[in-house]
């Protein structure tokens, strides 16, 4: 019989209030006790791991993933996913279906379900596609994605544009009660622009989208979705008026919910600098003013979950104008430390930030992960809070290395990650 015991560790685990110094103790790849009195026997046999005084938390859950396979194998594999997920205390990960083909049909994301157990390091719960080859103008067969294993529908950074069609997903998608994602900015506002309307985009002479773009969108969707019924989902939610309408429609009762990335609410439209493409995201980074918004927003509840976003790229897709440069940033390997920032800065409490990395989002997404529940499979992340590492493009676990991010000093490094009780990442600070 496989034991592993984790002793002299914090135990954090918002889902059951877990918030202390224990022992944790794995056997057969499950979780099968929790020692907070410090009292209890070692078990014959049992292999100890001493954590010396890190945290250990469920591992964790990333609802906002694109992986370039298939289709764009040379920005990302599955492979190379999985080691940048484990190097960020990921274990399970929400992918997008933007590859090519675009996940329109069942037997791709049977698949894709099949290549993340084969890794043996994640579990891979694709998106189905909200419509054919996320074109945004003929919904797929939802029913039969979702009988499939599709964990919710969406087309990825193409926003549902026609309101007749969002209300038709969401009227269909509430027999399921599927969740759709939707990706909030009015296309006929954001189409050419690349950064948030400004000063500084006046003075860069760059085409830029307005905030609107965004509120927009949320406005007209919050109201189809009460319409039908249908439980709607925002991604990556950047600006502050849109978080405030989504605080409203929650308070009315509507099943409304939205997360946001790390570089919205670390980052602000600086942070493109003099052309930094590897800055350049959809929604555009937003103002300070927006910033502190959704830091409000994360310590308030408001916002339901955090995602890395993480969107890998070519040198070449970058290296260019920025006008010409890809959107996106790889993000797996940081998500952790940037949103313990926010702790560090007292605007959200560990467990605070814990709850928006595990059992939140895999609450949205309605699956038994991102809690220390006696015999759930041990998908662990062990990490040092207050570690200090440096983040360096070129040297990232994975393939992607677009991270807008390089150069950055970051507190708080994961040392571990255990998938089903089995380390699948661990560094030197690590024992």
């Amino acid at each position: 019989m496989s034991l592993l015991l984790f002793e002299n560790v914090h135990l954090v685990d918002p889902s059951s209030d877990l918030n202390q110094r224990g022992r944790l103790l794995v056997c057969k790849n499950r979780i099968a006790g929790i020692d907070t009195r410090l009292d209890e026997a070692v078990p014959d046999g049992a292999t100890i791991i001493n954590g010396n005084g890190a945290v250990l938390c469920p591992g964790l859950v990333d609802m906002r993933v694109e992986i370039g396979e298939p289709g764009y194998e040379y920005r990302e594999t599955i492979a190379s996913a999985a080691r940048a997920a484990s190097a960020g205390g990921i274990t399970t990960i929400a992918v997008m279906p933007t590859c090519r083909p675009a996940i329109d049909n069942p037997a791709l994301v049977r698949m894709l379900r099949t290549r993340g157990e084969e890794t043996g390091a994640i579990t891979i719960l694709p998106y189905g596609a909200l419509t054919k080859n996320c074109e945004g103008k003929e919904l797929t067969e939802i029913g039969l994605l979702h009988q499939a294993g599709a964990i919710a529908f969406t087309d990825g950074i193409h926003a549902i544009d026609p309101a007749q069609l969002m209300y038709l997903a969401l009227s269909y998608a509430s027999g399921f009660n599927a969740l759709i994602v939707q990706h909030p900015e009015d296309p006929s506002l954001a189409k050419a622009g690349c950064v948030t309307s400004s000063v500084l985009a006046t003075r860069l002479g760059l085409p830029s989208i307005p905030a609107a773009a965004e509120t927009i969108m949320i406005a007209r969707d919050i109201r189809l979705a009460e319409l039908t019924g249908g439980r709607l989902h925002f991604g990556h939610v950047s600006t502050g008026e849109g978080v405030e309408l989504i605080r409203q429609a929650k308070a009315r009762g509507l099943p409304i919910t939205c997360d946001t990335a790390p570089h919205y609410f670390d980052l602000n439209e600086n942070s493109i600098g003099d052309f930094r493409t590897y800055a350049k995201f959809s929604p555009p980074l937003r103002s300070e003013q927006d910033r502190l918004a959704l830091c409000t927003a994360l310590a308030d509840g408001t916002i339901d979950a955090i995602a890395s976003d993480h969107i890998p790229r070519d040198a070449d897709d970058k290296r260019v104008p920025f006008t010409q440069a890809a959107t996106g940033g790889t993000g797996m390997v940081t998500l952790l430390s940037i949103t313990l920032t926010r702790v560090h800065d007292g605007t959200l409490t560990l467990p605070q930030a814990i709850a928006l990395l595990t059992h939140k989002p895999a609450s949205l997404l309605g699956i038994q992960a991102g809690s220390l529940t006696i015999g759930s499979h041990a998908d662990l992340c062990l990490f040092l809070p207050k570690q200090n590492w440096i983040v360096h493009s070129g040297c990232l676990p994975g393939r992607a290395q677009n991270t807008p991010f390089d150069r950055r000093s970051l507190e708080g490094q994961v040392i571990g990650t255990w998938k089903a009780g089995r380390c699948v990442y661990k560094t030197d600070a690590f024992v």
